[in-house]
């Protein structure tokens, strides 16, 4: 069976050799800086577009948030063989785009053997009820004869979605998680509009594949876990460990109760309280954030420095 290779680029995205064609995920490649709807990027991209082109198929999960797609990865869109997304960001973008409902399948061409069959799958971009503020999300399902079943979740927060795409997909053998955490505090209550750490390791579990890879948990504000802390997840998860207890926005470990131990959780709350202050610009809300975001953005281009040789090489199932 074929070999999947990942290289991972930052945020959600990652060029993966599949099929004997090169894929691309969400592209966010601009430099750090500050985007649409206040949303701050804090990582240079590990490649760029002359490194990482040419790409045979973009697979975007949705085209409304600058996370998901900021303005280098938009100039890329129309130099890729093809770029699959919603049908609302289809209407949005001009030139090779194509507009997939739920479930509803193409072909993809591949230098030898048979095409690649590339289904959309359901996403959920908070919890019930999201995409009338959030919008449509997909994700995508890569799949042929002998090749191995490629899972990308896009910006999906639940578990029942997962689920679903479990029993109605069959086997799966490789998971592109999109991680983070990613919660604004004047959205549902704070609800998560992407999967936590331990919500990526559940996925897993539900999904039965052999292999994941995380993205979406890096380089931009708004993402919480810390950069390790997916895949750190994931091992506990595949060695059958417990998961150690959550930690608080600050970093502190969240308790409950009275007594002296109690102070980490007062810390905790006055944190989110802080950050819901702070958070106001992410999706839509007012910009009240520049003088951190100003901080965090000054000279975090090196922070892509070795990135680019996070190459993961997924073989076959034997």
């Amino acid at each position: 069976m074929a070999t999947l290779t990942a290289r991972l680029v930052g945020g959600p995205t990652a060029v993966l050799e599949y099929a004997g064609l090169r894929w691309l995920t969400d592209p966010s490649l601009s430099p750090p800086g500050e985007y649409e709807g206040g949303l701050v990027k804090t990582t240079a991209p590990a490649l760029d577009a002359e490194t990482i082109e040419p790409i045979d198929v973009v697979l975007l999960s949705h085209d409304q948030h600058s996370d998901n797609l900021d303005p280098s990865g938009r100039e890329l869109l129309p130099r890729a063989g093809r770029v699959l997304t919603t049908v609302e960001g289809v209407r949005r973008l001009a030139g090779n785009g194509q507009g997939l409902e739920p479930w509803s399948s193409v072909e993809v061409e591949r230098p030898e053997g048979p095409p690649v069959t590339v289904t959309a799958v359901p996403a959920q971009h908070g919890p019930a009820g999201a995409e009338d503020v959030t919008g449509p999300v997909i994700g995508f399902l890569l799949s042929g004869p002998e090749l191995e079943t490629v899972y990308v979740s896009g910006d999906n927060a639940s578990l029942d979605v997962v689920r679903a795409i479990a029993a109605r997909a069959g086997a799966i053998d490789v998971a592109v998680l999109f991680a983070g955490a990613v919660q604004a505090a004047h959205l549902f209550d704070g609800a998560f509009l992407t999967l936590s750490s331990e919500r990526a390791a559940e996925a897993a579990k539900i999904l039965g594949v052999r292999a994941v890879v995380p993205v979406h948990f890096e380089g931009w504000t708004h993402f919480t876990p810390g950069r390790r802390r997916p895949a750190r997840r994931l091992r506990r998860q595949r060695d059958g460990r417990p998961p150690r207890a959550s930690r608080a926005g600050s970093g502190r470990r969240r308790v409950t109760g009275t007594g002296p131990a109690s102070r980490s959780n007062k810390h905790s709350d006055t944190t989110r309280r802080r950050r819901r202050n702070a958070d106001q610009n992410t999706y839509g809300g007012e910009p009240r954030r520049l003088r951190r975001n100003a901080r965090r953005v000054a000279g975090v281009a090196s922070h892509a420095r070795l990135r680019s040789r996070r190459v993961l090489r997924l073989s076959g199932v034997q």
